[in-house]
């Protein structure tokens, strides 16, 4: 397979034009929300394993790209091309990763609907990018392959039925996959899910939790409520927070899993992350907002914590920010819990992304700081960071930027726990190289 020359990533517009520009644009080379996981770090190599989507500068066609940081030698290898969207410019193509028990790298290569098709590949050798075969061609959009140790593959995704209908399959050596069955059907959804707790065989791995809102009459733009669902039988059973056997597909939105009915108050709903606290206890991160349109009519668009406490859901305003698809990651090791995210406004300031930011709370979720800014006076917007799966603290987020208002180079970013930041290298003489702390002089 090709390996390129540098990490670059892919810049995109919507081309949904409104008074402040577009409903979404920039460097998306980490979009979307619904791609999870992007990364997953592998203990046994000492590797952290990543996809994003890739372009060359100037160029908008989608490359997916696989690659790993080495943290023992803190240096990157030349990315692999592991499938050209040929000609495609849409990072709704975006991969995710997954990584089973015996070190294969697997890439799922989204589609768009039935009018793209999706594809999994598989490393021809464990724990390496540079090489991977075809494995299936098939029906995915926003692709979630959770492995399950001892089981195989637990995969959630998308349907385009008309709507965006939420299914999942499973399969045991991700070569044959059982008939997809229907989650959740009522007027279209988007979902973010997990695997918890991250790693551990069969007893200790199978729990799959996920989020996910609603669209009244089948329209994005009015995507509102949010739900919330959980197995441990890699699909049998789906139960709500309380334990409550659900009915699937749900079809109605009165039903147990809903977390809050947010069409009531008039507020959509973007899906950002989930994970669970100390007790195993699901939270969910949205951002809610009073329109989709960017600008100040969607004021406020405010980061909500909604936190089961194991009786009810308590929901926490944690910040605000400037954009809808503005979309970071959570955190949480015991009671410190962390958000990674592009909450301060950035040089494009009604645009996707801002910079980036590390806000902390050590109360739960209750109360938050800000902590550290990450990036400051950037050129392009900074957006969508993104959590590894098992993450180790040499590189905790991934992200790409990008000027959301007119077609620019995107550039590929990680940080550590400690909040220092490098560049992944665009351009690449030698066969691997080392980040470039940013910004640059800066020391670490």
């Amino acid at each position: 397979m090709e390996q390129d020359d540098g990490y670059r990533g892919i810049w995109f517009t919507l081309g949904q034009m409104c008074e402040y520009g577009d409903k979404y644009s920039g460097g998306l080379g980490t979009y979307t929300a619904k791609h999870v996981p992007l990364a997953v770090y592998a203990a046994a190599v000492h590797k952290t394993f990543f996809v994003y989507g890739g372009a060359r500068d100037g160029q908008r066609h989608l490359l997916a790209m696989a690659s790993y940081y080495d943290h023992e030698q803190h240096t990157v290898p030349r990315p692999t091309v592991v499938h050209d969207k040929g000609g495609v410019d849409d990072p709704h193509d975006n991969p995710s990763i997954a990584l089973d028990e015996f070190g294969h790298i697997w890439v799922f290569v989204s589609g768009r609907g039935q009018r793209r098709p999706g594809f999994i590949y598989r490393s021809r050798t464990p724990y390496d990018v540079h090489s991977f075969e075809l494995i299936l061609e098939g029906e995915l959009t926003y692709p979630q392959p959770w492995w399950i140790e001892g089981e195989g593959f637990l995969h959630l995704f998308t349907k385009y039925t008309g709507v965006r209908e939420l299914y999942w399959n499973r399969s045991v050596d991700g070569r044959s996959w059982t008939p997809a069955r229907k989650l959740a059907g009522m007027e279209g959804h988007y979902q973010t899910s997990r695997q918890v707790p991250e790693g551990g065989g069969a007893a200790g791995g199978a729990r799959v939790i996920t989020a996910f809102n609603r669209h009244p009459e089948g329209h994005p733009d009015q995507r509102t409520d949010l739900f919330y669902t959980e197995t441990t039988d890699l699909g049998e059973t789906w139960r709500a927070a309380d334990g409550t056997i659900l009915q699937t597909p749900l079809i109605t939105p009165d039903n147990a899993a809903r977390v809050r009915d947010f069409a009531a108050e008039k507020r959509l709903v973007y899906m950002k992350d989930i994970s669970v606290d100390a007790e195993g206890r699901p939270v969910i991160l949205v951002v809610t907002s009073a329109a989709y349109e960017p600008g100040p009519r969607g004021a406020p668009r405010i980061w909500t914590l909604c936190r089961w406490t194991g009786s009810d859901w308590r929901f926490t305003q944690l910040t605000q920010s400037t954009h809808n698809y503005d979309m970071g990651s959570l955190f949480i090791s015991g009671d410190h819990w962390r958000l990674i995210a592009p909450t301060e406004a950035g040089p494009q300031h009604w645009g996707t992304g801002g910079e980036m930011a590390l806000w902390t709370s050590h109360n739960d979720g209750e109360t938050w700081t800000l902590s550290q800014q990450l990036t400051k006076a950037s050129a392009r917007n900074h957006a969508y960071a993104r959590r590894p799966l098992h993450a180790h603290p040499g590189f905790v987020a991934l992200w790409a930027d990008g000027n959301p208002d007119v077609m620019s180079p995107s550039r590929l970013y990680f940080c550590d726990h400690a909040g220092t930041v490098w560049q992944l290298p665009a351009e690449m003489t030698t066969d691997t190289a080392a980040p470039i702390l940013w910004p640059p002089g800066s020391v670490a």
